[in-house]
């Protein structure tokens, strides 16, 4: 009791200080009561929006900013990139915080790091864009030196971008890579001749300036000019970096002790003896450091603590030492420090003293992001028990021990083997801590190495990892082993010892037959039950026999020289792969059109994004009444609702009101198409995450906590969820079987021409969008609740008008929805963002008060929908030359639980299922699929792409059926001019030939198809694979009415001109192109020409952002209206000399001519009857073509992109520049359907997750590219010299068609597997479903470790 009242005491003495943090370099006193806060909720509190709110837990770094505190021990100040979003307020108190306000302004001048970005046209939605330039400039604070490229792109891993493909991120950043005097490839730029700079692509100097007409550089001269690592004070930057704070200089960490929400409380212990005595005081108090995973616990997991201890500061924690037998680590030391400590050891020490170390260094540089590692510590990755931590193999395996102490001091160790007792359970008393780990040196011959395979290589959670160590010994001529450990992570509930392998080993003579016997004791020693949590058991299990046997591999490889050494083929085994910097090349021609049209202008709102001064919905200030909502979901698949029970709620903090569907003062029932789904549900519940009510409190997380008190009771009935159970059950929704036909299918078949005929199913996994903006919405009345506005993050405001104005029963004359920019949208945000600003607006229009609602991430995946999963079903007729005669295909897709805009995504799918090749006799059934999911809908290609990839794999199975090459059969089929296709249409204007034709030149197939041949034959465990993939892509939405624009353009007094048109800005650079388009118009700058906003009371009736057209229709519109005002002025203009714009603008005004107009347009020429089958449902095709080469591990599945080289034909560019990076970002999302991003749904396939509920809705779980997923190669050329004559300027569409090219990195893949396969003889045909995830890959690459378990047709199951 003594030390508990001593406690008191010591609390009461040191909390008198006010907690303090700059911010910016602003002194700011925090209040005492915000311990519930993260440092992200309260930047966004004091008006610092730049920092965003992408993901919540630390997945994104859309919300990353850099710390700055002084380190009493290193005596300097230490400068880190953090994740606002997880770091506790009070963790960063006596800190020096620097958001992406902090940098520069266009008011004031843009930073170095955020001018290189707006001009490398880095920016496309603009979410992302401040974290990234946050943890770049990080990165420069924190290095003594230029950082490398590889250190670039490694401080970026904790980054993600859905948008931009990540190229254009990296060349922006590259050039402070390399100091002034010795840039890239040692050109200094003193040596650079006048007009040249530096092409961050290629290194070598060029003369890359707008009046080229043909250049592979995408900007101006100015572009690349060297920057100096020093040049923070640059040209268009007026104010220095900001200073560490004297006083935190000065200040010394003080003892806090406040409080937050709920009665939770914080401490900020200095001593070790604190800490203790807090631990005595409270036993169940949380110990933490980066809250990493007690935030994520608290946030996403909705576990309560009282009581949180921040023991960053204590000295005894912090330690790190180097003894004679070992390094001694505090518990609370920080994984980045110890990285960089470890690199540092690796290098003073003798290489046999060091194994461990290197294996720590190998683990930590995939363990997570930048951002996470430099707050985590390794106490609470140790304590935190996971089962699937990189760490704790390593530490059991490397003879690791744990000192203990209690909170009497008392002291114990624990070998790390012993500490980890089950799921998230270890060996501490409430009373006792982690004090310090203790790692031993190795001994002469003993070698550990560590394993890890992830979903994704940057910044994920292993599937499976494993720390293995080995002793050898010199024994009458052998080497026998003296010691082993063998522990795995992700196959037991906590880190597992193979206790019978390792007492095997001990003993033996390490040779071939040592590993024969270990691999079959192994397989017995780590079981996995069918039904283990995670599933993927049968990868799981390969992956334990891979690691062994790569492990003997590198240890006999390490030995080699003094035992016998192993064949070089098993060498790819052994090497790790070395990622160089990527590089990448641009080329079209520039097509000038007057002042602007043509030219590679930057994004009109670059600038503002690269500040953070960009606007987004959840940015939007809240005026002084407003309100937070969060929607009451449903929790199962398929049920009755008996009763809903909200007094729990009606009690919760904050709370003012739940809405239902009788609260609803309209119609409740909405709908894209058709009017079948329900705002609020009200009887039957047909899908987890359907919206039930509306909860609405103070501030979003009570109106969260209120939401998920409202109890609701159901009677559960059976559910569909997969496309074959709805086949099974005839569950389609009502009039949506489509039908094609051309020629006679069942005649061919029947009549000998085909000399064969393959039959067989192909199934698509679907994808989510994960736009980086969740959904948001802000909805307000006006005039005492006789009008409603909105602001929303939508493609479709006019889809928002209508259905508020449906459900609350007002006119649209009365709705208006605003819509300044979004945050990427993808198809996501066309219709499923329209049900949740209809549920608020609910609440807004009753209480009379202004109402907001940002989904949450894990919502947001959970209940918006995803790109729809595919079943194709085809029998293909063909010739034993390759020409295909008849396709019979059946294709299915899975709508969810409301039609939405399924059946225009079925019936697009159908129009592309010939993707470029000639069928004389086709037959296409479609189906829609209705399921208990919650509705599918539009995303990126709308359909076309798993139609396509569908075709894509019988052309491949014939290639295989006739052992010739997939892109011989392609050729012999292809389309071209004058070809009818399978609804009528004739193909006019086709390239099709001669970018196949260039694209072969470019990527030298031939070439390398000989180089991969030959790398294949010469490695055995590492394969390489190549295809290449064309596409046609038909533009225009296929619903005629649709393909209408507006657009309202006024010309001002001073000669600026403001546009205002009904598309919305999504990072696209529509606004841009649109911009151009007026500007030269009336041969105008760009720079006089601003588009403000979307806005329904300015521009009415206007279709969804959509479908690749946006740019020809509002820009035609735009046209238009410019038309009619230069029609206008024309009489005024004819008489006078005018020596500007402005001058005659003025002069215009004085005659009174109108400056205003409403331009109109309409696509020409399109019409389909869906009775007949037959018509011209696409206005034009935008044509393409891709190659790509991969290597594939093939003992982990694990693979990157070596090359990827892509051509697409888009007329004459509007704006090239904007034009490469919507196929950069289209290609690297399209890689992201075909080979990474999988979703898991709780279905028969998936038994280990609730029914019906998604299991991947994070980005913890759901794998988006990286930026070390873009090819190491990756150059994009336009086709020159074919001009559109069916859109405006010439200019053709380029958002969707690109998407599918991506599947030429799936087809290498397959490439790739098939010479694995060939390795164990298996040359027939083999089933890849997409995406082709690691566990895909390994699966089907046959060997000896997986042959006694699997049979060769074996394929991971999929959620479709």
């Amino acid at each position: 009791m003594g030390s508990l009242k001593k406690m008191d005491s010591v609390e009461r003495d040191l909390k008198n200080d006010s907690p303090i943090l700059y911010v910016n370099g602003i002194r700011r006193v925090l209040p005492h009561d915000l311990a519930h806060f993260t440092l992200l909720e309260y930047l966004r509190d004091i008006g610092l929006t730049g920092t965003k709110l992408g993901c919540g837990e630390g997945g994104c770094g859309a919300c990353t900013v850099m710390v700055s505190h002084y380190d009493t021990n290193l005596r300097k100040t230490l400068h880190y990139a953090i994740n606002a979003c997880l770091a506790p307020l009070y963790s960063v108190e006596g800190m020096h915080v620097i958001t992406v306000e902090g940098l520069g302004s266009c008011r004031l001048g843009l930073h170095p790091i955020q001018e290189s970005l707006a001009r490398t046209h880095g920016s496309q939605c603009g979410f992302c864009t401040p974290g990234f330039v946050m943890s770049m400039y990080a990165l420069l604070r924190s290095s003594q030196t230029p950082p490398s490229e590889e250190q670039i792109e490694a401080c970026l891993a904790g980054n993600l971008c859905r948008c931009t493909g990540y190229r254009a991120i990296l060349d922006a950043f590259r050039v402070f890579a390399k100091t002034n005097n010795m840039l890239y490839t040692g050109v200094s730029s003193t040596g650079l001749q006048e007009g040249q700079s530096v092409c961050p692509s290629t290194g070598k100097p060029c003369s890359c300036n707008l009046d080229s007409v043909n250049d592979k550089c995408v900007e101006s001269v100015d572009r690349h000019k060297p920057t100096s690592y020093n040049e923070v004070d640059g040209t268009k930057y007026t104010e220095k970096e900001l200073i560490f704070p004297p006083e935190l200089l000065l200040r010394k960490p003080t003892f806090l002790n406040l409080t937050g929400f709920g009665g939770l409380m914080w401490y900020r212990p200095l001593t070790l003896q604190h800490v203790l005595d807090l631990k005595a005081k409270y036993p169940d108090a949380k110990l933490l450091v980066g809250n990493t995973e007690v935030g994520i616990e608290m946030r996403l997991k909705r576990m309560q603590y009282q009581v949180l201890v921040s023991v960053m500061h204590v000295p005894e924690l912090n330690i790190l030492e180097v003894t004679d037998d070992g390094i001694e680590i505090g518990a609370a030391m920080r994984l980045s420090i110890l990285l960089n400590f470890f690199r540092k050891v690796v290098t003073e020490r003798a290489a046999h003293e060091t194994s461990s170390c290197k294996a720590f260094i190998e683990q930590l540089k995939w363990f997570a992001g930048s951002q996470i590692r430099n707050v985590s510590s390794i106490g609470g990755n140790i304590c935190t028990a996971s089962p699937i931590s990189d760490l704790n193999p390593l530490w059991m395996a490397t003879r690791a021990k744990f000192r203990i102490i209690d909170s009497k001091g008392n002291i114990k160790t624990v070998p790390a083997e012993n500490f980890f007792l089950g799921y998230r359970k270890v060996d501490l008393a409430s009373d006792e801590i982690l004090l310090s780990v203790f790692l031993p040196w190795n001994r002469t011959f003993e070698f550990v190495k560590e394993f890890k395979q992830s979903h994704r290589r940057d910044d994920d959670i292993a599937i499976v990892n494993a720390g293995i160590r080995v002793h050898l010994k010199e024994h009458s001529e052998n080497w026998v082993v003296a010691d082993a450990s063998i522990v795995y992570g992700g196959v037991a509930p906590c880190s597992l010892s193979a206790i019978k392998t390792k007492e095997f080993l001990i003993g033996k003579i390490w040779d071939q037959d040592m590993l024969q016997n270990a691999l079959k004791i192994l397989q017995k020693d780590i079981v996995l039950k069918e039904d283990a949590p995670g599933g993927m058991v049968e990868f799981r299990k390969s992956l334990t026999l891979s690691f062994f046997f790569k492990f003997f591999l590198w240890v006999s490889h390490q030995m080699d020289g003094i035992k016998e050494s192993i064949p070089t083929s098993h060498l790819s085994a052994v090497h790790s792969v070395h990622r160089p910097p990527a590089t990448g090349s641009q080329d079209y021609e520039i097509m000038k059109h007057g002042t602007s049209v043509g030219f590679p202008e930057v994004h009109q709102s670059s600038r503002l994004q690269v500040t953070g001064e960009a606007l987004y919905a959840d940015d939007t200030p809240m005026p002084p009444n407003g309100l937070h909502a969060a929607l009451v979901l449903s929790r199962k698949p398929h049920a009755r609702i008996l009763s809903i029970d909200d007094s729990v709620a009606r009690s919760s903090p904050g709370f003012v009101g739940l809405f239902l569907a009788k609260d609803i003062p309209g119609d409740n029932m909405i709908g894209a198409v058709v009017a079948d789904e329900e705002l609020f549900a009200v009887e039957y519940i047909t899908c987890v995450g359907q919206v039930i009510g509306v909860a609405v409190a103070d501030t979003h997380e009570n109106a969260k906590t209120a939401a998920r008190k409202v109890h609701v009771e159901y009677e559960e009935l059976p559910a569909i969820l997969s496309i074959q159970d709805a086949i099974n059950a005839r569950s389609f929704h009502p009039n949506t079987e489509k039908h094609m036909r051309k020629g006679d299918v069942d005649h061919c078949f029947q009549s000998g021409k085909c000399d064969r005929i393959i039959e067989g199913e192909v199934q698509i996994g679907g994808q989510e969008h994960f736009y980086l903006e969740p959904h948001g919405s802000l909805v307000w009345t006006v005039d005492g609740g006789n009008e409603v506005h909105m602001i929303s993050s939508t493609q479709a405001p006019q889809k928002h008008q209508k259905y508020i104005s449906h459900v609350l029963g007002l006119p649209m004359s009365k709705v208006v929805c605003k819509t300044k920019r979004i945050g990427g949208g993808f198809g996501g945000k066309e219709t499923r963002s329209a049900f949740i600003a209809a549920a608020v607006s609910v609440p807004s229009y009753l209480l009379n008060r202004p109402v907001k609602i940002i989904l949450d991430r894990d919502v947001d995946m959970m209940i918006t929908g995803q790109r729809h999963s595919f079943l194709g079903k085809y029998k293909v007729g063909f010739t034993n030359e390759g020409k295909v005669l008849a396709l019979d295909l059946e294709i299915y897709n899975n709508a969810g639980n409301s039609l939405d805009l399924s059946l225009a995504i079925l019936e697009r799918a159908m129009f592309h299922s010939d993707n470029v090749y000639e069928i004389p006799n086709v037959r296409i059934t479609g189906r829609v699929c209705f399921t208990n999911f919650p509705s599918n809908t539009a995303f990126r290609g709308f359909g076309g792409p798993q139609g396509m990839l569908i075709t894509e794999n019988w052309i491949q199975r014939i290639a295989v059926e006739l052992d010739m090459s997939p892109e011989v059969i392609k050729e012999i089929n292809f389309q071209g001019e004058g070809s009818i296709l399978h609804y009528g249409q004739i193909l006019e204007h086709c390239p099709l030939s001669q970018l196949w034709n260039e694209l072969k030149l470019s990527c030298d197939f031939v070439k390398t198809r000989e180089e991969v041949d030959k790398f294949n034959a010469h490695n055995r465990w590492r394969k390489r694979g190549i295809a290449m993939i064309p596409t046609k892509f038909g533009i225009s939405f296929t619903t005629k009415f649709m393909n209408q624009a507006g657009a309202l353009v006024n010309v001002y007094t001073d000669g600026t001109v403001l546009v205002t048109h009904g598309g919305v800005e999504m990072g696209q650079g529509l606004h841009t192109k649109v911009a151009q388009i007026a500007a030269s118009a009336f041969n105008i700058p760009l720079s006089s020409v601003f588009i403000s906003e979307t806005s329904t009371d300015k521009v009415p009736n206007s279709s969804p952002t959509a479908a690749s057209a946006s740019s020809d229709m509002y820009g035609g519109a735009v046209l238009d209206a410019c038309e009619q005002i230069k029609a206008r002025m024309e009489p005024i203009a004819s008489r006078h000399n005018f020596a500007s714009f402005a001058e005659l603008v003025n002069a215009c005004y004085m005659e009174r001519i109108d400056l205003s107009a409403h331009g109109f347009y309409i696509t020409p020429d399109i019409n389909f009857d869906w009775i007949t089958g037959k018509g011209n449902p696409f206005s034009y095709f935008t044509y393409g073509a891709a190659f790509a080469e991969v290597e594939i591990d093939t003992l982990t599945g694990d693979f990157h992109t070596r090359a990827a080289n892509i051509i697409l034909d888009l007329g004459y560019s509007l704006n090239p520049a904007i034009d490469v990076g919507q196929i950069e970002g289209a290609f690297i999302q399209g890689l992201g359907w075909v080979a990474l991003e999988e979703l898991k749904w709780g279905d028969k396939a998936h038994k280990w997750i609730p029914s019906g509920w998604l299991n991947t809705c994070g980005p913890g779980a759901y794998k988006i590219p990286s930026i070390n997923d873009v090819p190491l190669k990756f150059n994009v050329s336009l086709l020159k010299g074919h001009p559109n004559v069916k859109a405006i300027h010439s200019s053709k569409a380029v958002g969707e068609p690109p998407f599918f090219l991506a599947s030429a990195v799936f087809f290498a893949i397959k490439d790739a597997i098939r010479a694995a396969r060939a390795e164990t003889g298996c040359t027939d045909w083999f089933t890849l479903d997409s995406p082709a995830t690691p566990e895909r890959i390994r699966m089907a690459c046959l060997d000896e470790f997986t042959s006694s378990f699997l049979n060769s047709d074996f394929h991971p199951k999929l959620s479709v």
